[in-house]
């Protein structure tokens, strides 16, 4: 089969390979113009801002690939509007290349909520801030921790922590007002159901701090105040007075506390 190679002189053989290869070299450096596109250079259409099919038409009709190479959420921006591209607009590069595009993403994220009661409102926002959530109406309520963080709200209803949102909601803060300057009579609690003293406590600006429960207690809303902090009455028997804003320490029980002109009655 190789006959034809076997019976040529040494010489011959080298020469034929040498030419060989030095025509397969002039090939392939003739050809580098035509695969690299050597001279075909285009300046890459600015595409940031509008949207991928605008900007896919775009740049295929001036012969360039598109590829998404990211997507992020901005809410104050239209879905699927690019955001970025690489390269930049108008850089001056070769033809058929690729540019890669970071849009904006059509569906927010969804984002868990974290807890925000009892922070400062300047932390509160800028916790806001970093999960991409906006702060929308504040309220204020009577408090002695003047701008803290009473309640956080979404869509009017407490938000739980934890609960997810999509990204770029708007969350309401519930803040303390601070104490004001109106006083009155410590309301008296004792007998009433935790659920009734707190309507009426929060009708006068006041809350409550502490709420201890005896062991017994199934169901706090329904169980029965039998002590309270301050007492309606000092010690010497004069009425005590709250300002708004102040908070009432208060211990529950399930058994209804006796009233002390029963047990005057029953001795």
């Amino acid at each position: 089969m190789f006959k034809f190679i076997t019976d040529r002189p040494l010489w011959v053989n080298i020469l034929a390979g040498f030419i060989l290869a030095v025509g397969v070299f002039s090939i392939f450096i003739l050809s580098l113009n035509w695969i690299t596109h050597h001279g075909k250079s285009k300046a890459v259409p600015s595409v940031v801002g509008k949207t991928y099919d605008e900007a896919q038409s775009i740049l295929s009709k001036t012969g360039f690939e598109v590829e998404i190479q990211d997507s992020i959420y901005i809410d104050s921006i239209p879905p699927l509007t690019v955001i970025k591209q690489v390269p930049d607009g108008d850089a001056v590069v070769k033809v058929n290349r690729e540019v890669y595009l970071t849009i904006n993403r059509a569906v927010p994220p969804l984002v868990p909520m974290t807890n925000l009661v009892g922070f400062s409102y300047r932390s509160a926002v800028m916790s806001l801030q970093n999960m991409g959530l906006k702060l929308g109406d504040t309220i204020y309520k009577p408090d002695f921790a003047r701008n803290s963080v009473l309640d956080q709200l979404y869509k009017g209803q407490t938000i739980s922590p934890g609960t997810k949102i999509p990204m770029g909601s708007s969350v309401t803060l519930v803040l303390g007002s601070g104490v004001g300057d109106v006083d009155f009579p410590v309301p008296d609690l004792t007998g009433m159901t935790y659920a009734d003293a707190k309507m009426l406590i929060e009708s006068d600006g006041l809350n409550f701090f502490s709420v201890i429960t005896d062991n017994d207690v199934k169901d706090t809303a329904n169980a029965y105040i039998y002590w309270q902090n301050p007492p309606r009455y000092n010690e010497d028997h004069v009425l005590q007075r709250i300002f708004v804003g102040q908070t009432i320490d208060i211990k529950l029980s399930s058994q209804k506390p006796v009233a002390a002109d029963t047990i005057k009655q029953i001795n």
